[in-house]
């Protein structure tokens, strides 16, 4: 009995330590010239990924969470050009990958922002090295609202009444959206902009 407990366990450790030494190192990426895969690649998509960020990137076969601190010059600029306070300093993003075509590539980016007691998905896309807004999706809110959104970058305005219609949404929900919204690419462009890849 206690031979093959001896075995079972020995091999369980050897298999342990296999899958081990095959795991992805997540910092570094290494691109080989092999042929696509003949069949759909797996998706590694964590379970800390919200699923209305994973439903804005139905084709993506991982997400990643990544986390970045602001720095107080960094608020201090963000709150001066926002006109409002940044949430927290604590900031997250999910960026989407696709391996189709056998080769590992960014298709977008996404935060999730709360406003009007809602959590929003920002969905960005890159363009010359700076975050620009694909698409916004919230349940429960106009789509003519959230459509104004796409294709703005740091530098536009976000004022309700001014720049942007409430389109059937509340005026205070609407003016928080923009706020959020505003402060939100703003630190992306802090964060990732400039010579960064998005």
């Amino acid at each position: 009995m206690k031979k093959i407990i001896t075995l079972v366990l020995a091999s369980s450790l050897a298999a342990f330590a296999a899958a081990c030494s095959t795991s992805e190192n997540t910092n570094t990426s290494t691109v080989t010239n092999t042929a696509p895969p003949t069949t759909a690649p797996k998706s590694v998509i964590g379970e800390d990924v919200p699923a209305n960020v994973r439903a804005a990137f139905p084709d993506a076969q991982s997400i990643t969470k990544q986390h970045k601190d602001l720095s107080s010059a960094q608020i201090a600029a963000i709150e001066k050009t926002a006109g409002s306070k940044v949430p927290d300093t604590d900031h997250h993003s999910y960026v989407a990958y696709s391996t189709s075509g056998g080769a590992r590539k960014q298709i977008g980016a996404a935060t999730v922002v709360e406003a009007g007691g809602k959590p929003i998905v920002v969905v960005y896309e890159s363009r010359n090295n700076q975050p620009y807004i694909k698409e916004v999706r919230a349940d429960g809110l106009a789509p003519a609202f959230l459509d104004q959104f796409k294709g703005k970058g740091a530098d536009d305005k976000f004022q309700v009444g001014q720049d942007l219609k409430a389109e059937g949404v509340a005026d205070t929900t609407a003016k928080a959206i923009g706020t959020s919204i505003h402060i939100d690419i703003l630190t992306m462009r802090t964060l990732y902009g400039g010579t960064q890849a998005q």
